[in-house]
């Protein structure tokens, strides 16, 4: 690196700032003081911090190269986005310290051959929404300033010109005199020749040739042209392969630089000859070898061969094929081996198919849709589409549903008046548990509605306004007073649900007061942790975060682990039945026992996964997502409910497939895109008190996917609250069978529709690999895709290590029952 090539040449180095230097460079610096990049939320104290050394350091003559890395206008940005109004205060802050070093005169210290320089960079732009990492305007738009070096050409528009990060290094070096890293294949930046004298101008290109020159060559060998030094005119070069033409475009480059080079040497001092006209020729031609050597050696970077990428394609091929072989043997063996003696299932699989079509359709749809960078880039609307419209068909058919029954109602009520009190009373049930869908469908797709409008999500209209926008103009007290209310809403239904649960009274208090308490840390965090003023962060707020950590943490496992054996096992209730009614149901029994304590326990552990992870997200979510964290929580409680109520109207993969979808598009109702500017950075250090990448990495991948992994953890509590006794089995495999039916689409269906997914967008990369916006579109979707899989199999592993976990220690303790009973039967003859 240039720095180290400084450190070597005998330059004494002082580094203020950000402290990650002294970590890339350590033992480099004659002075240094660093400072934690780490708290985002610090806008002022990582600024003194260099600023306090100014006076000293520019006072002192003991060094040859001094870095100041100011922070805090990269967190006003993360804070607030490009146009918050701590924005120009912090730009006025910099624009004092440029000032500074003016009035000092340090730039004109020195003579005619020691010249000092001032570098003004900023390594990145910010959009709006505080973050950056992507390829728009907003977020490459940085500065790149050169003071001091005595340009002539200085009354030009800096908008007119760009430059890449790569021709940085190249330029330092040789404005230095230090070499070019070995590595770079950058070009130096040409308004910074004007500085330097024809013979430094031309001498200074011919080492940025000869350094990529030496970079082609270990690419492409038997490339001999830097043999031919400055007389050779590509005539006599070898072209082998189909690389041919490349070495020869190359050598026929660099020769005729060369050649230029040595043709104004010789005219050099030539009374008769004007060199102005070699010269320029000189220059241009080795910038037509450098910028051609450059983006070929940036494009090889990225090279992979074919047939590696084809056999890694050919697997995930097979992995996807295996996973669809497994998907149609479990439908097979639930819904077509069961049918005969399932009537209520018969006519499920005869009216109720279209919401299967949907499903099916609306994958491929997904799937195709990748083939557009545009649809890519807006995916937000592929998923609210499928969302709503899937629960419009739930609707419909709930909706005619409800007309059906009203309309058996009245028939039975003109065939059998004498009955027909009996007939409208068994059918009010009936008629609210349908009104209940409804409702609970409308829910839904109301959320859904607030959702899609909350963000105007995607890269092409994210500069329309929205729910959030207006939001932020209102002020941070509206925003406070929202946050504060998802908080109360989010806890009043969670603790009712606990307090419903068939467990033991003093493990569900515990719990609940958990929960209460973990609330209530939330709350703190909210009041101490909000505002706008250019303060450093505070401290109390880290303390409160780390011990709701811990304390939802321990209520999570405490939770899991102990549910199992403190839910009371129905067979204890059974002692007094008679040894005949024992001998006739004893197998049924305890298998009606094992499912009843495993839903018992299931929603247990599934309520207390919901409500830890919302709570987790109203912390660390930005303030303005607290109402979606609370609109996804509602559509989530919302499905429960419809797919609980009156039996099973809808196919198990169904339903599992909507709860999917919810997650998904809830993911993009957060405000989240396919561009990487929107991962939100600064919650991924709330509660950190030192630098960790591991811990920031995880909180970022909680934030970012906070919306997929609830609707994994929900499925937990689907599994309890899906009823199955529809389903006739054998009574020697039912408890088995019924686990499976439980527990197999739930973790299979999200790896199926994800394995699709993934292989079809890798193939669709593979061809698009030249494709225009392939860095800017489709690659960082792939890098979502990935992280996506990573998100998938953590939930399939939560909803199978929870369902095999309980079931296992309910099988134990009921095996442990089984002797107890006919011990008590013996007594009892």
């Amino acid at each position: 690196m240039t720095i180290f090539l400084f450190y070597r040449i005998g330059w004494k180095l002082v580094m203020l700032g950000d402290e990650t230097w002294i970590k890339l460079f350590p033992k480099l610096f004659t002075r240094q003081d660093g400072v934690s990049s780490f708290y985002v939320k610090d806008t002022v104290g990582v600024d003194l911090n260099v600023s306090r050394h100014l006076d000293v350091e520019l006072a002192a003559e003991d060094w040859d190269f001094l870095i100041l890395h100011y922070l805090g206008l990269d967190h006003v940005g993360h804070i607030g986005g490009r146009q918050s109004i701590l924005m120009a205060p912090k730009l006025k802050e910099m624009d004092e310290v440029i000032k500074m070093i003016h009035v000092r005169n340090i730039l004109y210290q020195g003579n005619a051959t020691s010249r000092t320089l001032l570098v003004v960079v900023s390594d990145h732009g910010m959009t709006d929404g505080g973050n950056h990492g992507g390829s728009s305007y907003e977020e490459t738009d940085s500065l790149l300033l050169f003071i001091g070096l005595g340009s002539k050409g200085s009354n030009y528009s800096p908008y007119a010109h760009k430059a890449f990060q790569v021709d940085i290094a190249p330029t330092l070096a040789l404005l230095f005199g230090v070499p070019i890293p070995k590595n770079n294949i950058g070009v130096m930046l040409p308004k910074m020749l004007d500085s330097l004298t024809d013979e430094q101008k031309l001498r200074a290109l011919e080492l940025n040739a000869w350094q990529l020159l030496r970079l082609l060559q270990a690419h492409l060998p038997g490339l001999l042209c830097g043999d031919l030094r400055c007389g050779g005119d590509g005539q006599s070069l070898q072209i082998n392969g189909s690389t041919g033409r490349i070495k020869e475009k190359f050598c026929h480059l660099f020769s005729k630089a060369t050649a230029a080079h040595n043709m104004w040497q010789l005219r050099q001092g030539s009374s008769f000859t004007s060199n102005t006209d070699d010269l320029r020729i000189a220059v241009e031609s080795y910038y037509d070898f450098l910028r051609s050597a450059s983006e070929w050696l940036s494009r090889r970077a990225t090279d992979k061969p074919i047939n590696l990428l084809l056999s890694g394609i050919a697997i995930m091929l097979i992995s996807c094929f295996l996973l669809l072989i497994l998907l149609f043997f479990l439908l097979r063996e639930v819904y077509f081996t069961q049918t005969e003696s399932c009537s209520q299932l018969k006519e499920s699989r005869r009216s109720c198919h279209i919401d299967e079509i949907f499903v099916f359709i609306g994958i491929i749809i997904h799937v195709l849709s990748f083939t557009s960078s545009s649809m890519v880039e807006e995916e937000q609307y592929t998923w609210h589409f499928l969302t709503s419209t899937l629960h419009l068909l739930f609707l419909f058919s709930a909706i005619q549903l409800l007309f059906k029954r009203q309309a058996s109602k009245r028939r039975e009520e003109e065939l059998t008046p004498h009955q027909s009190c009996i007939s409208v009373a068994s059918s009010i049930p009936m008629i609210n548990n349908e009104n209940y869908k409804i409702s609970s469908v409308l829910v839904v797709l109301f959320c859904a509605r607030v959702l899609r409008g909350w963000h105007q999500g995607g890269v092409n209209w994210v500069h329309l306004p929205d729910v959030s926008k207006l939001l932020v103009q209102a002020g941070s007290f509206i925003i406070k007073v929202l946050h504060i209310i998802s908080l109360l809403i989010v806890m009043m239904p969670s603790l009712f649900a606990l307090s419903i649960v068939r467990l033991k009274r003093g493990f569900v208090f515990l719990v609940s007061l958990s929960h209460f308490v973990s609330g209530f840390l939330v709350l703190l965090h909210i009041i101490e942790n909000q505002s706008d003023n250019m303060v450093p962060i505070n401290q109390s707020a880290a303390s409160i975060a780390q011990i709701f950590y811990i304390n939802i943490g321990s209520t999570v496992m405490l939770t899991v682990l102990a549910s199992p054996w403190v839910v009371p096992i129905p067979c204890q209730e059974t002692h007094m039945m008679t040894q005949t009614s024992l001998n006739c149901h004893s197998t049924n029994m305890r298998s009606d026992s094992l499912l009843l304590g495993f839903q018992d326990c299931t929603y247990m552990i599934g309520t207390t996964y919901v409500a830890s992870w919302c709570l987790l997200q109203l912390l660390l979510q930005q303030p303005i997502n607290a109402i979606p964290v609370l609109l996804i929580f509602l559509q989530l409680l919302a499905c429960m409910i419809y797919f609980s109520i009156d039996g099973s109207h809808h196919k198990q993969c169904v339903e599992v497939a909507s709860i999917y979808f919810l997650g998904m598009a809830g993911h993009f109702g957060l405000g989240n895109s396919n561009s990487l500017a929107t991962i939100d950075v600064a919650g991924a250090f709330i509660g950190i008190s030192s630098y960790s990448t591991v811990l920031s990495g995880i909180l970022m991948f909680m934030i970012t996917y906070a919306s997929p992994m609830l609707s994994f953890l929900s499925m937990v509590m689907y599994i309890s609250m899906k009823n199955t006794r529809y389903f006739s089995l054998p009574n020697k495999s039912k408890w088995s069978c019924m686990l499976e039916m439980k527990l197999a689409f739930p973790c299979l269906l999200p790896l199926v529709l994800n394995s699709v997914v993934l292989t079809a967008f890798t193939i669709i990369l593979l061809l698009m690999r030249n494709h225009l916006f392939v860095w800017s579109v489709f690659s960082p979707k792939y890098l979502y895709i990935c992280a996506a899989t990573v998100c998938v199999y953590i939930g399939v592993f939560i909803i199978a290590t929870t369902g095999f976990y309980t079931s296992i220690v309910l099988s134990f303790r009921t095996k442990r029952l089984k002797p107890e009973v006919h011990n008590f039967l013996f007594k009892f003859q």
